[in-house]
């Protein structure tokens, strides 16, 4: 078993045994006058150990990793105590060596940091779909996995100049983040073996073959040793082919450095990662953009129909007014003439007009432009008939019945002049002298048509009369109305009074 005595005070090497001049590979001649320190990994570890042994008088072991003459490594247990040698304070240490099983579990520690790394980036990526979070999350985790001085994100420009998009780097060292990088190798076509998918482990830029303009590009950012892998994109579905997107580097700047394969490795599944988060974001990015475009197409449909509302209401409110000073003229004229009949006959006219104009004028006024409200319509209507014609009071009842049905503008009109007609139809003729009676309007939805009832218990039409084909402007104007304007049909029934049934298509709901 390899043992060693050396002095308390200042580490000189007294004795060392023939196993363990074997284990580090030198001559008893190699070790004369030196330190035991000049054995350790790190030197300075002697230090706390010896404060350690100075509190104990047991047996103390020590996990250490050691340097042979030939300037490789291994690692041992050291068992160390005191003890009086040749009249001296001394340290034997006896040494296990532990490689295999240092290694195995320095090999699970780091497959473990590796995993634990890949279920950090691949949380981000589900949690988050902003690409700089992810890169600054991926760079700071890697640096701190790997020990490296610097680790960066390089994205590629489509001229092949580039710039560092990403970066965890350590205190001291230059920073690099937000450079553009004008990169002369890849812009003569050097890094083809990138868009191949070659990754690298440079121990030592100065003996990697690397052209000029590659290590004055590293020299600028104290670069001694690095790792690249390259960031590929699939552009089809079938895997096929892929573009360059950038690249993912790891910097040594205070030593050149000899990479283990697994750390190359585990920059090489990184990059697939990221390669998802950028077209995670892309997709991303295009939906937020066509959102946009959206709502600003929405907003300008918005201001067009805001704008296109006020021009309607203008337009109703300019054919009421217009409507009204034709009205006012009728009266104005009816108040000239001696002739009653002529009178009754300017009148009618002015009543159709009316009737025209209460709908411009409840268009213009309604919180929804093209909706008109049709039971207030026709209250209005016929309480303004009604009002027309002077009724007197408890002789004439008018009951209405009307459904919120749906009228377009021509609709409206088409029925208000029927309503007018029919209903002054009644009011002149249905009951003569004294006699009472009633009126009833009913305005109702039946499947996909619009059914219209006006009738009342008057005298009825005479018999005689076919009121389809008659002299009478008001009848002729209510058949052509339901017959052309509102593509309907009319029937009359005369039994006990008068029933007009007009059935019409509802328009609003073919549109």
């Amino acid at each position: 078993m390899p043992l060693i005595i050396s002095r308390l005070s200042d580490g000189l090497i007294l004795y060392a045994n023939p196993e363990l001049l074997q284990t580090f590979g030198c001559l008893s001649e190699d070790l004369a006058n030196r330190s035991v320190s000049d054995l350790y990994y790190d030197p300075t570890q002697r230090k706390a150990i010896l404060a350690a042994l100075i509190q104990h008088d047991s047996v103390q072991n020590y996990e250490l990793l050691l340097k042979r003459a030939d300037g490789s490594y291994f690692w041992a247990i050291a068992s160390l105590q005191y003890l009086n040698f040749n009249g001296e304070s001394a340290i034997l240490a006896v040494f296990s060596d532990i490689t295999e099983r240092k290694q195995a579990e320095l090999a699970f520690k780091a497959q473990a940091e590796r995993e634990q790394l890949m279920r950090t980036v691949a949380q981000r990526i589900r949690q988050s779909l902003n690409l700089q979070e992810i890169l600054n999350t991926t760079v700071e985790e890697v640096r701190n996995l790997l020990r490296v001085d610097r680790v960066v994100v390089y994205q590629f420009a489509p001229d092949m100049s580039g710039t560092i998009v990403a970066e965890s780097v350590g205190q001291g060292w230059t920073v690099a983040l937000g450079v553009k990088i004008e990169d002369t190798c890849f812009q003569t076509g050097g890094g083809v073996e990138y868009h191949q998918g070659r990754k690298r482990a440079i121990a030592n830029i100065y003996e990697a073959g690397l052209t000029d303009c590659h290590l004055h590009l590293l020299e600028q950012f104290e670069v001694q040793a690095n790792l690249v892998v390259p960031i590929l994109l699939k552009i089809d579905e079938e895997n096929t082919g892929s573009c360059l997107w950038g690249l993912l580097v790891a910097h040594q700047c205070s030593s050149q450095r000899n990479w283990e394969d697994h750390q190359l490795d585990l920059l090489d599944q990184l990059t697939v990662q990221i390669a998802i988060a950028i077209q995670q974001s892309s997709i991303f990015q295009q939906a937020q953009n066509e959102l946009a475009e959206r709502q600003k197409a929405e907003m300008n449909l918005r201001a067009a129909l805001v704008e296109k509302e006020v021009l309607l209401k203008e337009v109703h409110h300019r054919v009421k007014n217009n409507l009204q000073i034709v009205s006012s003229l009728l009266q104005l004229q009816s108040q000239t003439l001696k002739d009653p009949e002529i009178s009754r006959v300017f009148q009618d006219s002015q009543n159709r007009i009316d009737s025209i104009s209460l709908i411009h004028k409840n268009l213009y006024i309604s919180p929804n432009i093209g909706k008109l409200d049709v039971v207030d319509y026709v209250q209005n209507l016929v309480t303004s008939i009604l009002i027309s014609y002077q009724i007197e009071p408890g002789k004439i009842s008018l009951e209405t019945n009307i459904d919120a049905v749906n009228l377009d503008v021509d609709q409206a009109i088409g029925c208000g002049l029927i309503i007018n007609e029919l209903l002054s139809n009644s009011l002149k003729h249905a009951f003569p002298g004294q006699k009472k009676g009633k009126i009833t309007i009913d305005l109702r939805n039946i499947d996909n048509d619009i059914e219209m009832l006006i009738q009342d218990n008057g005298v009825g039409l005479p018999d005689n009369l076919d009121w389809s084909n008659t002299d009478s402007l008001g009848l002729s104007l209510v058949y052509d109305l339901v017959t052309e304007q509102l593509e309907g049909s009319i029937t009359v029934e005369r039994d006990h009074g008068t029933v007009f049934k007009i059935q019409f298509p509802n328009l609003t709901l073919h549109q």
